[in-house]
């Protein structure tokens, strides 16, 4: 069962969302749950929910150490200080097994050393690479990191694509400065540098002195790092309102359902480096499959990876046989060859799972999957 403070959507009325039950006597384990289901992040939050249900669905059929898996949901508030507020609410219940943490990076950042504080596994998705290079062992990411998505965007744009002269265009976030980064790296190792490297901050509604400085810059190759889907819309639109046609390639948000249905059109023949692609596994089909009928909609990373969150801890716990947060904690460490929607999961001692991303293009609304790009994991 999913529990939540606040109403939220469909998967959510009154509060409850129910799953089969494992023994009537059989006391649940539970999960705490940190969400978007307020501001400029609760249309991509609506996914994770979803994805987390389906996902419950599936490990309530048996359950785990035969009790069933219920989780405790927190409204973030698409913020960091929502963010640390609802992971203090959700530390301060001592039942809550482990924690399924926040998709961005920044947010992450703020509630790090809580987590350490409070020792217990969480699962997260911020993609940026320095957080799990600082030491904290209670971190594992179910999203590939962005050193992974900058190899993928240097080598597909230069070769495929075709880029010459490139301009990176940033939010100023965590994720965006250290995405950037990541990238200019990569294309400096490989003997090139953008001619433009311009920055945003998150929440902006008018872009045209960005769009004003990429036309300017001559640049044959648009490489973005969004944050927030309605922001990558509104830029969308003004990019093409100005007559910008520059070839587009995005981190993973410009593959969101919620990005692509705010832009529309503006997206068409864009490409993305995404984590979660419908075609790029058994897993990723099946749960595309079972997610369009079930909420008569295409998910995405946003679905993905709590989706895969949850049966990774699933799977710890049962294999530790029990919830000491040491030993389920290495038990996630030695996870290898787990078939997620995500791609598969290997986890490496800073807690990385996924070590590889998807090429995907948009093919007049409709997401093709090109090809898939994996590197060894450390």
């Amino acid at each position: 069962m999913i529990l939540s403070r606040r109403r939220f959507g469909q998967a959510a009325a009154a509060g409850l969302l129910t799953a089969p039950r494992i023994g009537r006597a059989a006391e649940p384990i539970t999960i705490g749950m940190i969400v978007p289901m307020t501001g400029a992040g609760a249309e991509p939050g609506k996914l994770s929910v979803n994805g987390a249900s389906l996902a419950l669905a599936e490990v309530n059929k048996d359950g785990v150490l035969d009790r069933p898996l219920r989780i405790v949901m927190e409204d973030d508030q698409t913020s960091n200080p929502g963010t640390v507020l609802a992971f203090s609410r959700l530390a301060g219940h001592a039942e809550i097994a482990a924690f399924i943490g926040p998709v961005r990076s920044t947010q992450v950042k703020a509630i790090a050393p809580d987590v350490l504080r409070t020792g217990k596994p969480m699962m997260f998705g911020g993609s940026d690479p320095s957080l799990t290079q600082a030491g904290n062992p209670w971190l594992f990411r179910c999203r590939p990191h962005d050193g992974y998505s900058a190899k993928v965007m240097a080598e597909y744009g230069s070769k495929d694509l075709g880029g010459r002269k490139w301009a990176v265009i940033h939010t100023t976030d965590t994720f965006g400065t250290n995405g950037s980064k990541a990238l200019k790296d990569e294309l400096e190792a490989r003997g090139t540098s953008p001619v433009l490297v311009e920055g945003f901050t998150n929440g902006m509604t008018d872009f045209s002195a960005v769009i004003l400085a990429l036309r300017q810059s001559g640049a044959d190759l648009l490489v973005t790092y969004f944050s927030l889907d309605p922001d990558l819309a509104i830029f969308a639109r003004q990019l093409r309102e100005l007559g910008v046609h520059v070839t587009w390639l995005g981190s993973a948000a410009i593959a969101n359902t919620s990005a692509r249905k705010l832009a529309g059109s503006a997206l068409h023949g864009t490409y993305g480096v995404a984590d979660f692609a419908a075609e790029a596994n058994p897993v990723s089909r099946s749960l595309a499959a079972r997610y369009e009928t079930a909420f008569t909609q295409q998910p995405d990373q946003n679905a993905a990876w709590v989706y895969d969150a949850i049966h990774l801890l699933a799977r710890a716990i049962r294999d530790t046989g029990g919830m000491e947060p040491e030993r389920v904690r290495a038990a996630l460490l030695a996870i290898r060859g787990h078939a997620g929607a995500e791609g598969e999961y290997n986890f490496d001692p800073n807690g990385d799972g996924l070590h590889g991303y998807n090429v995907v293009r948009n093919d007049a609304g409709t997401l093709v999957f090109v090809r898939r790009v994996e590197f060894p994991s450390a």
